[in-house]
């Protein structure tokens, strides 16, 4: 299986219509609330479009309330997004990118992007954490959908390939997970998410039980 050598995670100063994000997609594939969360077969619906993000070294790309981009996931629920990790370089294999400070509480989920290979953790709206992720092989296919967080494990073993999965993260009943993995080109899994340990550690810290892990897709091209 194929799987890109970088990603790109550039936040570009500058907005196009909703007709040319889509097609924009495969050219960039960054910025989550365009470009990058329209990376899926199923397209997510806005209701506006994002204003232009002011030039600078902004460590956040925030939106007015009123105009907050909005994803629409596989099973139909929709979020808004508030702000967005200003991240200006390209993300290599094992890379991650956290920044939490200033973010109060509220709901967590989590976007696993398979074309894009890219997590992205958002708190209250807010992007706190973005990672490059291995996924599964044709034959060991990571599901996409939207899943509630069913387990969590520190320390967790699987019994089927007496492998080590720390910060393990239940999604499926039969296995599939976010766990620690050595994040590396040419890498896969057996249908897993699996992302850079230390990010893995503060993913787990901050996620509970039945938390929504929104899985897009690969597109066909990533997928062989």
């Amino acid at each position: 299986m194929r799987r890109r050598d970088v990603v790109s995670r550039v936040v570009r100063m500058g907005w196009r219509s909703l007709a040319a994000i889509a097609a924009a997609v495969a050219v960039t594939g960054l910025f989550l609330a365009g470009p990058r969360l329209a990376a899926s077969r199923v397209e997510p619906a806005f209701e506006a479009v994002p204003p232009a993000p002011a030039p600078g070294d902004e460590a956040r790309v925030r939106y007015p309330r009123d105009r907050q981009p909005v994803l629409t996931a596989p099973d139909g629920s929709r979020r808004r997004v508030a702000s967005l990790l200003n991240v200006r370089q390209t993300m290599h294999y094992g890379d991650y990118v956290w920044d939490d400070a200033g973010i109060g509480s509220g709901p967590v989920w989590v976007q696993v992007d398979l074309s894009r290979q890219i997590v992205s953790v958002f708190r209250n709206g807010e992007e706190i954490g973005s990672a490059v992720v291995l996924y599964g092989t044709d034959g060991k296919p990571t599901p996409s959908g939207v899943f509630p967080i069913m387990q969590k494990a520190r320390d967790h073993r699987s019994s089927l390939y007496d492998a080590a999965m720390p910060f393990m993260l239940r999604l499926t009943g039969d296995g599939v997970a976010i766990h620690a993995s050595d994040v590396r080109r040419g890498r896969a899994t057996h249908g897993c998410i699996g992302v850079p340990p230390a990010f893995a550690e503060k993913l787990f810290a901050v996620v509970a039980h039945g938390d929504p892990v929104v899985i897009l897709p690969p597109t066909r091209s990533t997928a062989a």
